[in-house]
């Protein structure tokens, strides 16, 4: 059995006209055909209806990174500096998504925009720029992004809480990751628990506190490297034995009815 794993997509323009498409990046489907173990289904950026309808056929979500910001009104947020992207379908696709899932408790793994979207979903709020702000690093996509390596290569270390999932699976306290994101925590939504800390003291890594099943976030992006580092491949399989053990479940309640 190979569990579904939902994978959320954003709104891009594509082709010389930019027409709207909805579209997630090939490395979270080559991740949950790999590790993870499933088989991945592209989640359009729908709006609020999506979640009622694809959610029960569902093992497992993945909400994945994007250039885009979330859209500062979820959480009465100053607007954003001009030129940002913004991707308003995805956020009112993936906010309820969020919600519906940690209250059904199908598994769910966010990843950059999507530990944001997590924190938000659950009334927390963003810091929009953490580059500006006084003592921080700069946690964005190096100008160099064309060099794969300078992109995805690891950018600083972060230091896990002392029952940490995550130290667990490491197998030691601080491990290095890379950093793409403008975006992150500022207030941490009450529900969730800190997990990880960057240097700066930027929160890169959550679990939901109550969740009912695997529910948890992480600032950087375990998809890029997982072939080559045994850490960020435990986070899927871990992630991966979760979905299987619900699509087990919910095969058992399907033959039950």
């Amino acid at each position: 059995m190979r569990p579904l794993i939902g994978i959320s997509c954003c709104v891009k323009g594509f082709g010389i006209f930019n027409t709207p498409n909805h579209a997630a990046s090939d490395s979270y489907v080559r991740v949950v055909l790999g590790p993870v173990g499933g088989t991945p289904v592209l989640l359009p950026a729908a709006g609020e209806a999506l979640a009622p309808e694809i959610l029960p056929r569902l093992d497992g979500l993945i909400f994945t990174g994007s250039r885009s910001n979330v859209w500062p009104g979820h959480y009465d947020g100053p607007a954003h500096a001009e030129g940002t992207p913004e991707d308003l379908q995805r956020d009112a696709t993936t906010l309820p998504l969020i919600r519906a899932a940690i209250q059904g408790g199908v598994p769910l793994l966010a990843i950059c925009r999507g530990m944001q979207e997590l924190n938000v979903a659950l009334g927390g709020s963003l810091d929009q720029r953490i580059q500006d702000l006084p003592g921080r690093m700069d946690h964005s996509t190096p100008s160099d992004q064309h060099i794969p390596m300078v992109r995805t290569g690891k950018a600083h270390l972060v230091r896990f809480a002392e029952d940490s999932r995550l130290r667990d699976w490491a197998g030691r306290e601080r491990v290095p990751v890379n950093s793409l994101h403008n975006q992150g925590v500022q207030q941490l939504a009450p529900r969730l628990v800190a997990e990880a800390w960057a240097p700066d003291g930027t929160v890169e890594a959550v679990r939901v506190r109550d969740a009912r099943g695997f529910a948890m976030g992480v600032q950087w992006h375990p998809e890029y490297d997982w072939e080559r580092d045994a850490f960020s491949r435990r986070i899927f399989e871990i992630f991966g034995q979760a979905c299987l053990s619900w699509a087990m479940r919910r095969e058992q309640r399907q033959a039950a009815e």
